[in-house]
Parts: structure tokens; sequence; C-alpha cells
């Protein structure tokens, strides 16, 4: 390891060695946020050291969100990007359109068209990674958020470190094992400046109530080391949930069916009809069938936010007991669940 490097950057290095990525395209996620900065920073001086047949690129989306707010933090990061001599790829939500937050909510919304143009962009460039800035604290604040919503086992493994986003390109977060002070202290090393975005003052919003409000409380009356006992109950949570995954990964192979209707079908109701055989399900844990039905959700990208603990009891009862469970049922997100003969029949409305 590079003797010159500082104690950031060798941290970053030990994660994600440099033979992962130095032959590689890189698509750094950038907002202009200290974490974001900090990982473009930290990436660049490795990339010096370590050089390879690969090139790094930058990627801002503009929400338009904020207004001339949002369009300095681009600015920021373009002008960042051209001081560092690398390219920058910019996307930018029409400001006049309206997210189509589908039953997610707007912050969702948003990060789906984020990483929409992220991966699209990642395509075009033929970058094999994308690379984005979560710390350690941002699992932390994740895996309470997951536990104060009842979330189920899948939801308390927090943040996947690798996640493949298409055929060609993998989401990477290098720096889950970094304290967000460890950030601001690298840039402080650095005299680096970087974006503030208000909106994460706001305390209307839960995600910044835990992380202003109720981490520091538990750890000022409760446990000093609460950020780590929710980072170790995520990765205990993450390798239980990785064994449920093959087992419902093998029964969705074996007991369900994708229809995938063509797109000249002419006056069609339903989109992508999903067949489950509920025969053979029905000695399966109720656990596992929900879990199914959740792989199923995630498959066919319908919105699951709305979809509490309740309505998915109630989805896996018509898969196994379907004597006591009602023949037909709406579920948020306009999904149809319907018995037909010793299957049901799973479609969106259009």
């Amino acid at each position: 390891m590079p003797t010159d490097l500082l104690p950031f950057e060798q941290h970053l290095l030990r994660a994600w060695p440099a033979e992962h990525w130095r032959q590689r395209h890189l698509l750094l996620a950038v907002s202009g946020g200290a974490d974001s900065v900090a990982l473009l920073r930290a990436m660049h001086r490795l990339w010096q050291f370590t050089p390879g047949s690969g090139r790094l690129i930058v990627a801002h989306f503009n929400h338009a969100l904020r207004g001339a707010a949002s369009d300095a933090d681009q600015q920021f990061v373009q002008s960042l990007a051209a001081e560092l001599d690398l390219p920058c790829e910019v996307g930018t939500r029409d400001p006049s359109a309206t997210f189509d937050t589908a039953g997610n909510g707007l912050e969702a919304a948003a990060r789906q068209l984020r990483y929409q143009f992220m991966r699209a962009t990642a395509e075009q460039l033929a970058a094999r990674y994308l690379v984005t800035a979560h710390t350690a604290d941002d699992q932390a604040e994740t895996v309470l958020h997951h536990v104060i919503r009842g979330s189920g086992l899948a939801g308390l493994g927090g943040i996947r470190r690798v996640r493949t986003l298409g055929a060609v390109v993998s989401l990477v977060r290098p720096l889950l094992g970094v304290r967000r002070q460890q950030v601001l202290d690298y840039l402080a090393q650095l005299n680096q400046p970087h974006c503030h975005d208000l909106t994460n003052n706001d305390r209307e919003l839960t995600r910044n109530r835990i992380r202003h409000d109720l981490l520091p409380r538990l750890a000022a009356d409760f446990s000093p080391g609460v950020v780590d006992s929710l980072l170790r109950l995520g990765t205990l949570a993450a390798e239980a949930q990785s064994v449920i995954d093959g087992l419902v990964t093998g029964l969705v192979e074996r007991h369900v069916r994708f229809e995938m209707e063509p797109r000249d079908v002419p006056q069609r109701e339903f989109a992508n009809r999903v067949w489950i055989d509920c025969g053979p399900l029905a000695s399966q844990p109720r656990y596992l069938i929900r879990e199914l039905l959740v792989a199923i959700w995630k498959r066919q990208a319908w919105p699951r936010q709305s979809m509490g603990f309740e309505q998915w009891e109630s989805l896996a009862g018509m898969v196994i007991d379907r004597a006591a469970a009602p023949s037909a049922r709406d579920f948020p997100g306009a999904v149809t669940a319907q018995q037909i003969g010793e299957r049901l029949s799973l479609a969106r409305r259009l």
C-alpha cells in the first residue's frame, strides 16, 4: 500500500482493493455532499497511485426540488470534476414534471429516478461499477428506521454493500465501514469544501429525526455504542436473509410462472400476470411464503411501501389457507390477487 496515502484513503483501499476496479470504468455518484465529495477525492487519489486501463467518471443528478440551491450543487460538482480533470455526466429532472410516486412516496420516487439515470449512464459509458458514498452512519440509520417501521429480516439487513443493477453494472458502496466523522476529518485535512442540503435538517422527515434526535439520545442515555450495535444487527440479519433468499429462489423457480403479455394486446386490463401453484406450497413455513411474495413484487417492480405485514399475511393466506381466505382481493399499488383453481393469479391493473 502506498505510504503517501492518508488514513481515510488507506481504509478505502483496504475495503475495496485496487485489483477489483483499476482495469474498469467507474461511475461515481456525487451529490456534492460531504460523503460523496470525500469518496470522489479519495478515489481520485487512489486512481493516481494505482493507475489502470479504466476511467473515473463523475455523475450528478439534479432533482430540481430546491430551485437555485439544486443548481448550485450541480455547478459545484461540475467545477470539482473539472478541477480534478474528470468527465462529469449530469442528469436533470424537468422542474415542471411531477414525480410518479406510485404509492412509494416522494423520497422513494426521487431515488428511483436518480438510479435510473445512474444505471443508464453507466451502461452507456460501459462503466462496470456505479459507486455511491453510503457510510456506516447511513447503515445504522437505515437499520433503526426499519426497526421503527416494523420491517422484516430483510429490512434489518440494511444497505447492501454490492448489488447487481443489470447484466453489466453493479452498485458498490465501499464506505459502509466508514463513520461520518471520518469523512469530515478527511475533508478537513484536504481543506475541501462541500455542499450542504438544508432539507437534511428538516425534522418533518423521519430519517432526519432519527439522525439528529433519536440516535444521539440513544447514545447519550442508553448505549454509547448504539451505532456499532445496529451495524452488528444489520450484518447478522443480512447473513440470515441470504440463506432465506436461497430457499425462496428455489420455490420461485419451481412453483411460480411469470406471464409476459405482448405489447400489442388490445384493451388489456392487467400487465405481466404471475401464477403461483399453491398446492405444493401449502406445507411450506408461512414466513417463506411471505418472502416468496415479496420476491415476486421486487421482480415485477410493483410498489411495496404500502404493503405492510397485514397485507403480506393476508396474501400468504390466499396461498396456503385457500378455504379460509377470500377468493379475490385488491392490494396497494393496484395489484389484484385471485384464486383460480389450484393457482393464485397476481396482476397489476394498468
